[in-house]
This record gives C-alpha cells, sequence and structure tokens, in this order.
C-alpha cells in the first residue's frame, strides 16, 4: 500500500471533527466511546455537550450517574456511559499506552489502539469495521488484523477509517476516488463488494410489551432500572412482556403487581410505540392505569423510595429514559391526564 498517497488524501482532505483538533487523552476517550455503532453526525453534538458539561476526567468523576445517563440520553448503548463514569472515577491518572488503556473498564482493542495511537503516537493498529473493509478489498481476501501503523500512526489509523467510511463504503465503493486503487485487487476483480465476506444475517426476535402510566393525583409512577444490562440506570414506566394468551390488559395487572405490588386496571389507550434496539424490536402498547378499589390498592400506602418516584411530567422530563419511554412521555405531555373512570 502505498504510505505517501493515503496519508497526503487524508491531510488534504480529511473532515475537521471536533476530536481531531485535540490530542487530550481524554476527549479522544470519550469521543471514540461515543463513536462505537453510532454514527458520526449523531455524536458531534453530543461530544460537545458533554465536554461541556465534564471538561475533565476528575469533572465525570465527581457527577452522579442520573447526570451521566441525562448527558448520554438518546445516544443508547447505555453501557458506554456508565463505564465511562466507572472508569472516571477508578483512575488515578490517564493511561498511554494501549495495553494499559485495555486495562480500563469499557475499553477494547480498538479503542485501545485509537486513543494511544491519536494521543500519545504509539505504532498500534486499529481495527475496526471500517478497516478490516479496506484491507480486505486491498488484498482480495479476508484480512482479521491490521499491520502495524506506517508514518505518523494517529494519522495512518484515522486515513484508514476516513477511508472507509467515505469512499470504501460497504455498498456502491466510490473507486474512482480511492487514493490507492493502483494497487487495490478487490478494484482490479472488478467485484470490490465481495469482500470482505459476509455472513447471514440472524433473525430479530420481537417483543409485544405492555406499559402502565400508574397515576396518583397530579403524579405519575416510575421505576429505575437496575444497573447492569439493557439500558441500566435509566429510569422507565413500569410493565412487561405479554404472555402467550394474553391482553395487554391482563398483562399490565400481572407486571404492575409483581413489579411494584400495586393493584390497578388499564384505563383509556394512550400510545404504542415502536422501537428497534441491536439484537431485538419492541413495541410498548401504553395505557394510563388507576388503582382498584379495595384496602391492597390504597394509594396512600404506595410511596417513593429509593429507585422509585412520584413525578409530575416536567419532574420526569429531568430524568433520563430510554428513547421509548421518553416518546411515551411526549405522548402523554400532548394527552394530559384523563378522568378516573368510577369502578
Amino acid at each position: 500500500m502505498r504510505t505517501g498517497r493515503l496519508l497526503a488524501w487524508y491531510r488534504k482532505g480529511a473532515r475537521d471533527l471536533p476530536w481531531r483538533r485535540t490530542r487530550d487523552p481524554y476527549s479522544i476517550w470519550v469521543s471514540e466511546v461515543m463513536l462505537q455503532q453510532t454514527q458520526i453526525a449523531t455524536v458531534i453534538p453530543y461530544y460537545r455537550r458533554w465536554l461541556k458539561r465534564f471538561p475533565t476526567v476528575r469533572a465525570l468523576a465527581r457527577a452522579p450517574m442520573d447526570d451521566v445517563l441525562k448527558a448520554w440520553e438518546g445516544l443508547g448503548y447505555y453501557a458506554r456511559a456508565r463505564n465511562l463514569h466507572k472508569a472516571a472515577r477508578l483512575l488515578k491518572k490517564l493511561p498511554r499506552t494501549a495495553e494499559e488503556w485495555r486495562a480500563v473498564t469499557g475499553v477494547g482493542a480498538y479503542t485501545a489502539a485509537a486513543i494511544a495511537s491519536i494521543a500519545h503516537g504509539e505504532r498500534v493498529a486499529v481495527f475496526d469495521g471500517n478497516v478490516r473493509r479496506v484491507l480486505s478489498r486491498f488484498e482480495a481476501r479476508d484480512v482479521t488484523e491490521a499491520p502495524p501503523p506506517r508514518g505518523k500512526p494517529g494519522d495512518w489509523n484515522q486515513a484508514l477509517m476516513e477511508l472507509g467510511q467515505r469512499v470504501c463504503t460497504p455498498r456502491a465503493p466510490r473507486c474512482g476516488e480511492c487514493p490507492i486503487r493502483s494497487d487495490c485487487k478487490a478494484r482490479a476483480s472488478g467485484e470490490p463488494e465481495r469482500w470482505p465476506l459476509k455472513k447471514a444475517k440472524k433473525e430479530v426476535p420481537h417483543k409485544e410489551v405492555a406499559v402502565g402510566v400508574i397515576w396518583k393525583g397530579g403524579r405519575f409512577y416510575v421505576q429505575r432500572r437496575a444497573e447492569e444490562g439493557l439500558l441500566g440506570g435509566l429510569w422507565e414506566f413500569p410493565g412487561g412482556k405479554r404472555e402467550k394468551g394474553e391482553t395487554f390488559e391482563q398483562c399490565l395487572r400481572r407486571e404492575i403487581r409483581e413489579e411494584t405490588g400495586f393493584r390497578v386496571d388499564a384505563g383509556p389507550f394512550l400510545v404504542t410505540v415502536r422501537h428497534r434496539y441491536s439484537h431485538f424490536s419492541v413495541e410498548l402498547h401504553t395505557y394510563h392505569c388507576f388503582w382498584r378499589r379495595g384496602k391492597a390498592a390504597d394509594p396512600s400506602s404506595a410511596r417513593a423510595s429509593e429507585g422509585k418516584r412520584w413525578v409530575t411530567p416536567d419532574e420526569a422530563g429531568a430524568l433520563a429514559m430510554p428513547t421509548a419511554n421518553r416518546r411515551i412521555l411526549d405522548a402523554l405531555r400532548a394527552a394530559g391526564r384523563p378522568p378516573a373512570p368510577a369502578f
């Protein structure tokens, strides 16, 4: 591969991205974590707001988890935010080498190599989907690792990534714009999209969930998810997956009783929210809920505690919530509280 041509192409036409204006390892670390499985255009405003809110690793370490998750809200894959926060609290100083970075919570081989090469000039290769595609097409075979960087390591790694993002794209690659096209074996074959080898796509499971907006006066109930696992630490409306043969109303009564001990009946339908995660899709069928008659359902016994709150719509807006729950909140704000039925 002709080093000079690739580096000249990158230095002349590289996109002016905010994390490319710094060699601060903390800022680069934040950018690389945010860019995992997320498009650049989506990351830019989050990155800028994050560094304004948490300008240093110490500022991040001192911040409450709720503030961290709120700053990340909508970016998805929330374990990234939790790992950043956890690592910031554990680190006494930022690592320098890729090997040291790999010992940091939430930092894998690619992220470690990116930070070390860009911030400190370590001669260590990055290998992600973009780099794999460029190298596999260049060699016309399925490449499983990258050779050591040439020239300036940070520029070389970013040049390969930029080439994969902008030119050597998964579909319809723009071979005529490629600075290394004269040596590319895939281009010479006339079938550049043949590489890298593609894996068969797995069927994505679909879940149907019943969700309840439980009212007590002018407030409704929300609960915090356990910190470990999907959407950990975020606030949500209660509910759960519908079992075979259940109506959504039956599912709501069962799930809410099991989760909270509350006895409620489903009232008016509010909204259905559809959302796609990386490994499944979901429909949230949402209903207003009201207390059932009887001592066990007395709302005066349902008090706030850690991980459980009764909130107004405005108070809920200040909490970090999953995107799908945020859309339920938007619908709730637009619709308002319905009148309580006379049971």
